[in-house]
């Protein structure tokens, strides 16, 4: 009898450590919802996996799509990611975040190339953390001193307009701030917006007929037709600062802008952690960008006769 018991003990054993050998690492899904593609949001999309890839390596998989600047794309490809069961989703601007909220209250959440989470998931009291499902990083620069840019580089300016696309929720915020602060200095604020990419120009030359200076937010519809912006200010001779670095490329003079790689980085970071167990997404604060920096376009400064301050950093090509 002993034997017997000792065989099957032995046998169990054997099993035990076999289907431990054989027992497969934990794999992942992670999708990505990238509400249209220009440089700051591609940036923002590379950090992201370039860093998720560095923690976890073969261990996860990532279904990279991109909504072509069609935010009802967003809801199908959230709701996409939550039928196919993935792990985490990171949504990569505000419509973008907005349609993953909408889509899941369990599935991990994280944004990117959000200016205000309190605006743009519509929270009350918003104090830094969002709870739930939802956490992610902020592209928010300090907007007052943008705004401040203006007056400094453009003493001369009495009229600005700002230009944003009104279906963004974070751009209405950042004009609100910007617009406030301007009109506290004694200038005259104009805002013009356009409904999508088609209305872009007309509303650019009525800015320019009246302003003196442009200043454009981290809007993602002006960031995908800055180029467009650029050759109807430009030779109207009205100068843009911008709310980052890759439109002011483009056509502006001058920015106070984060890096949006470094920004997914960041948030690459926050998704590992989450997918090993580190960190729960409801009691992760949002992280900021914390150095952001003067940069200037050295063509069109020249070519409007701006003064650059020693303390600005000229974008390179």
């Amino acid at each position: 009898m002993k034997k017997i018991i000792a065989l099957l003990l032995a046998a169990c054993l054997v099993f035990a450590l076999c289907a431990c050998g054989s027992s497969a690492p934990k794999k992942f899904t992670v999708g990505v919802c990238q509400l249209v593609q220009h440089p700051a949001l591609d940036s923002a999309t590379q950090g992201f996996i370039d860093a998720l890839k560095e923690e976890l390596g073969d261990a996860v998989e990532i279904d990279n799509q991109n909504a072509s600047g069609d935010i009802a794309a967003c809801a199908t490809i959230c709701n996409g990611f939550v039928a196919s069961k993935v792990d985490l989703i990171m949504a990569n601007a505000t419509p973008a975040l907005q349609a993953a909220a909408a889509a899941t209250d369990s599935i991990p959440v994280l944004g990117t190339s959000i200016t205000e989470y309190g605006v743009a998931l519509d929270l009350k009291d918003f104090n830094g953390t969002v709870g739930g499902n939802v956490s992610g990083t902020s592209d928010l620069a300090p907007l007052d001193q943008q705004a401040q840019m203006i007056i400094d580089l453009f003493p001369e300016a009495k009229n600005v307009a700002i230009l944003y696309c009104s279906a963004e929720a974070n751009s209405v915020y950042q004009a609100d701030v910007v617009e406030a602060y301007l009109e506290g200095k004694g200038l005259n604020v104009d805002r013009l917006t356009f409904a999508d990419s088609n209305d872009v120009a007309l509303v650019t030359q009525t800015a320019c007929a009246s302003a003196d200076v442009l200043y454009i937010p981290t809007d993602n519809v002006a960031a995908s037709c800055a180029e467009a912006i650029g050759n109807v200010a430009e030779p109207a001779g009205i100068p843009i600062i911008t709310g980052e670095v890759n439109v002011c490329k483009v056509c502006g003079v001058a920015t106070l802008s984060i890096d949006y790689y470094n920004l997914g980085i960041t948030t690459g970071k926050m998704a590992a952690k989450i997918l090993k167990g580190e960190a729960k997404v409801g009691e992760m604060p949002v992280e900021y960008f914390e150095n952001p920096v003067k940069m200037f376009n050295q063509e069109l400064a020249a070519k409007f006769g701006v003064q650059i301050p020693s303390d600005f950093v000229a974008i390179e090509d």
